[in-house]
């Protein structure tokens, strides 16, 4: 088949790579444009973007694809299929009926839970114990069309979004493949989801990385492995920003108000929270790196009956 690729960042890569290694034919790749990061701002191009530039194969990065100028170079590849992961954008039906074999999305979670743009994190965030990729015929909606197939993964205890969304990646390039394979050869029958099964992962913002120290420990050290590495879990010490990169759930007796210090040891500071005690491990202050906090103790005067969370400690 002749395919078009649409993606954007690292999860998408491991699908291009499969597709470009099996039998059929990757003829362009879309990705969205590159985007300034950085102190310096400087325009980095996507991950996809980089992998189809070694391949040679032919890049498009449009601004928008709802215009004519778009839709007519996507029609000149004449693609029998569009495979998508993490592209970016919902596509609307001018090029959702353009290939004669339909458009096939990877996406990171079972559907239909975790319809949206963050269900990897969100699937870490709520404590999920397992995950996985579903394949699925695209339609307008957000990851609503009919699931093609499905395989499960298992989310590590110490597993963070960071960690869980290589493994996906990979998963979903294995399966993008082995989808195809079955559509070309007429064994694959799409399923509709059942939508009163649905829950929704919506992006993420910065503000949402903010610790409520009144949610349960077991919540807390979820929510913190889930943000990370974006945008990442941060409270306040007083007018310092601390940026939690790593805790768990302490059982013992509850001694103090949610975001009281309640013990200071030598490898964790214990916080109170709504339910439960939480230690935190790992901890990152403004011009600094991630430091275990044994390091952190040594450069910091940190006690029992402190509050975090507040504008004053």
């Amino acid at each position: 088949m002749r395919i078009v690729f649409m993606g954007t960042p690292d999860f998408a890569v491991p699908s291009l790579e499969a597709l470009l290694r099996s039998d059929d034919q990757v003829v362009g790749v879309i990705s969205q444009p590159d985007r300034p990061k950085g102190r310096g701002q400087q325009l980095v191009a996507p991950p996809v973007k980089l992998v189809a530039g070694r391949a040679g194969i032919p890049i498009l990065q449009p601004l928008k694809i709802r215009t004519p100028e778009f839709l007519q170079a996507l029609s000149a590849w004449k693609p029998d299929l569009i495979a998508v992961a993490a592209y970016g954008r919902i596509l609307h039906t001018p090029i959702l009926s353009l290939p004669p074999m339909g458009c096939v999305n990877v996406h990171g979670s079972l559907l239909p839970k975790y319809r949206g743009a963050a269900p990897v994190q969100w699937a870490v965030i709520n404590g999920e114990t397992e995950t996985g990729i579903t394949t699925m015929l695209m339609d307008e909606g957000m990851d609503t069309g009919a699931m093609l197939l499905q395989e499960k993964l298992t989310i590590l205890p110490d597993d963070t979004a960071g960690t869980l969304a290589p493994r996906l990646a990979e998963l979903g390039g294995r399966l993008l493949v082995e989808t195809l394979a079955k559509l070309k050869t007429g064994t694959l029958t799409p399923k509709k989801q059942q939508n009163e099964m649905a829950t929704l992962a919506p992006l993420l913002k910065k503000e949402d990385g903010l610790i409520d120290w009144t949610l349960s420990a077991a919540a807390l050290s979820n929510r913190v492995r889930g943000l990370s590495p974006w945008p990442g879990a941060y409270t306040f010490f007083g007018e310092a920003r601390w940026n939690i990169w790593k805790a768990v759930s302490y059982v013992g007796p509850q001694t103090g108000e949610p975001g009281v210090i309640v013990a200071v040891e030598k490898q964790s500071i214990r916080v109170a929270t709504g339910d439960g005690l939480l230690d935190i491990r790992e901890i990152q202050t403004a011009n600094s790196k991630r430091m275990p906090v044994a390091q952190f103790l040594a450069g910091h005067r940190v006690a029992v009956g402190m509050r975090l969370g507040s504008s004053t400690a």
